[in-house]
């Protein structure tokens, strides 16, 4: 039997190893009852996703740069990086901010917009399921500024034929809205975005470039892997190369050639990344995030901290506590 050319797999250690860093959950979701014609503008923040179901189609995804793209009904999307984008009846239609549409809560996160005033609106208007996500890959998370801009459900439904029942439970639970139904929508695109995610990964990635390769490479991988897994360990080239199973020179060289940077570096750059997001997200206080990290000291964590992100530890802890102070 003809089997497909299929792009290179990555290694499935690797990525059992980044996907078991991931966290994606919805955050905030909205069932959308849309009567045409209509434009649905999105702002998400930095550091969060935005997904889409729709229900019952067509509707366009737009872009700011004025890139459209249609989506019919059963389609779902991720936008891995968010930002602004709209969802619209006709390619050229104007948009709003979903701000200016009210919402009704339905339960815990989950809210209900319905622009249409008639039976018969309701009946032709377009049924959507969107959600604002937390999306976190941990020390990995340089992979989502590699993702692209849109990541398509219909992509992956002959690779992974077990998205498309989801799919079509979203689907009923959306037109039925019988008693629960937000909450098993809610998991069930917190489901469907996490499958996107992994479908990109185990495909290749896509694309995307620079140490994303040494995914690719089994032995290399190995090495990455170990980084992820130990940041706090005083790694030497010695070590690293042996985790290869190569000499140091051939390891060094190979490293610099798929990431562009060194091992020094690279494990540099990994631990502030982390250290980031414990103080920003998690609250951990700048001495512990030190010591997991392998420094000795407070003051020598500090300055590199510095020099690889701009400012001080202490400036991401108190941008943190502002923002969540004006978040309560």
């Amino acid at each position: 039997m003809h089997k497909p050319n299929l792009p290179p797999r990555v290694s499935t250690d690797v990525v059992s190893e980044l996907l078991l860093g991931m966290r994606l959950f919805g955050v905030d979701y909205r069932r959308v009852l849309a009567a045409r014609p209509f434009g649905l503008r999105f702002t998400t923040v930095s550091g969060r996703a935005q997904f889409h179901f729709v229900a019952r189609g067509p509707v366009y995804l737009r872009n700011t740069a004025g890139d459209v793209r249609v989506m019919n009904s059963g389609d779902a999307v991720l936008l891995p990086r968010g930002g602004v984008h709209a969802l619209v009846s006709d390619p050229d239609a104007p948009d709003e901010d979903m701000a200016l549409y009210k919402a009704d809560p339905l339960c815990a996160n989950i809210s209900g917009i319905n622009t249409c005033g008639a039976a018969e609106d309701a009946a032709s208007g377009a049924l959507l399921f969107s959600g604002c996500m937390e999306f976190d890959l941990g020390g990995m998370h340089p992979l989502v500024s590699l993702m692209p801009e849109a990541m398509f459900v219909n992509t992956l439904l002959d690779r992974y034929p077990e998205i498309l029942p989801m799919l079509e439970a979203m689907a009923r639970e959306a037109k039925e809205a019988r008693a629960g139904y937000a909450g098993i929508l809610a998991r069930l695109a917190d489901v469907v975005s996490a499958f996107i995610v992994r479908g990109w990964v185990e495909c290749g990635c896509g694309d995307a470039k620079g140490w994303v390769e040494a995914l690719r490479d089994p032995r290399l991988g190995r090495v990455i892997v170990a980084l992820h897994r130990d940041p706090g360990r005083d790694w030497t080239l010695a070590e690293l190369a042996a985790e290869m199973g190569s000499s140091r020179s051939v390891f060094a060289e190979r490293f610099m050639a798929v990431t562009g940077t060194t091992p020094v570096r690279y494990l540099t750059q990994l631990r502030m990344q982390l250290a980031t997001q414990w103080i920003a997200r998690d609250g951990v206080p700048i001495d512990t995030a030190a010591q997991r990290l392998g420094y000795n000291s407070q003051a020598a964590f500090s300055r590199a901290f510095k020099r690889v992100v701009g400012v001080p530890p202490s400036a991401v802890r108190a941008g943190a506590q502002g923002a969540a102070s004006v978040d309560g």
